[in-house]
């Protein structure tokens, strides 16, 4: 049965198709397509034939074989190969070639894509908002030739994507779908605002600052806890840039989110009472290492700010330090202590009068 194999094989090539690959794809195919024709034999394998440009259905029958004693149930030989070709198989053989070559083409398509993406996992993208009707919960962001996928879980609370805008996201994860390569990305992950004060902030990509924790409610608020690894930097001072200039950057990309920068300290007393910025802790009691608990003591005028909206600061200090934080007025504690100094100096008081 003739097949135009040579010109599917330059096409192969040009396409980048390994020979090899679209010969063994082909083969089982066509075998595939000769079980499906009427009286096929259960046993078949086809031959490919380069020079000749055609391909064969050799194919194999069962023999049943006696019974014995040793084995009562024994399992029936193979016949000598013989042609099985269908006469009538050249339209069906050409079909089924078309659909092996666009099956082959889109897997190879599909592994540049991924094979160029993957690599992009944890970075920073740029892409284009594409809307599908059929597909409104998610927003789909075209990135060159391909669609990443931004899932409403990764979408920030209130933020709109209009159809043709241009959007910066954060790529969570390249994987194999079943419809080819599945890109997943995301405006809400913390890493985003991290990867984008590394575009503004050349001592984070130095290595003169580092980003030690973010905690972020997207569409609200962020907190960032950085470190200088070089004497003489300052590096909240480096973050915000001249004037406020390089916070005002990332800031422009996510819209009226809040950005809070505060220090990062080894000293867990410190970095607590710096992840409540803008509040100003009067001190901070570790109850617990093991537990990671403290206790931070704030002015009665600035408890409110401490916790923050609905306890937006508190939460997001909390996250950042990895700590249960407890807020306590530092006046009603001050209060506490001379009480308390009150007491035990009343009550030596009394042990040295009976003395």
């Amino acid at each position: 049965m003739e097949l135009d194999l040579a010109s599917m094989h330059q096409l192969a090539v040009e396409q980048g198709i390994d020979r090899a690959t679209l010969d063994s794809a082909l083969e089982e195919a066509l075998r595939m397509a000769y079980l499906k024709t009427p009286h096929a034999a259960k046993h078949a394998r086809v031959e490919l034939d380069d020079r000749a440009g055609t391909f064969t259905v050799w194919a194999q029958d069962e023999i049943p074989q006696e019974p014995t004693e040793e084995n009562p149930h024994p399992a029936p030989k193979l016949s000598e190969e013989y042609d099985d070709t269908p006469k009538d198989f050249g339209r069906l053989a050409a079909s089924t070639a078309r659909q092996v070559f666009t099956l082959l083409f889109r897997k190879v398509e599909d592994e540049k894509v991924f094979g160029a993406f993957s690599g992009q996992k944890g970075k920073l993208i740029t892409g284009i908002v594409q809307q599908d009707a059929k597909d409104p919960a998610n927003v789909h962001v075209a990135v060159g030739d391909v669609e990443a996928l931004l899932p409403r879980r990764e979408q920030v609370p209130g933020e709109r994507y209009r159809h043709g805008e241009r959007v910066r996201v954060y790529v969570v994860n390249v994987s194999r779908g079943l419809k080819g390569p599945e890109i997943i990305v995301s405006r809400s992950h913390p890493e985003l605002v991290r990867r984008l004060f590394e575009r503004e902030v050349p001592e984070l990509v130095s290595g003169a600052v580092s980003i030690m924790a973010i905690a972020r409610e997207a569409g609200a608020r962020t907190k960032i806890a950085v470190r200088a690894n070089t004497e003489g930097v300052n590096p909240k001072g480096a973050l915000i840039g001249p004037g406020g200039a390089r916070v005002r950057a990332v800031m422009e990309n996510l819209g009226p989110e809040k950005i809070d920068i505060v220090d990062w300290s080894s000293d867990p007393a410190k970095f607590v009472a710096a992840a409540l910025s803008p509040a100003v802790a009067t001190g901070v009691q570790v109850i617990s290492e093991k537990n990671k608990t403290a206790i931070a003591f704030i002015h009665d005028n600035q408890l409110s700010l401490a916790i923050g909206k609905e306890g937006q600061n508190a939460r997001l200090a909390a996250k950042l330090t990895g700590w249960k934080i407890g807020i306590e007025s530092a006046e009603a504690h001050a209060a506490k202590l001379r009480a308390q100094a009150q007491q035990g100096a009343a009550e030596q008081g009394a042990e040295q009068a009976q003395d």
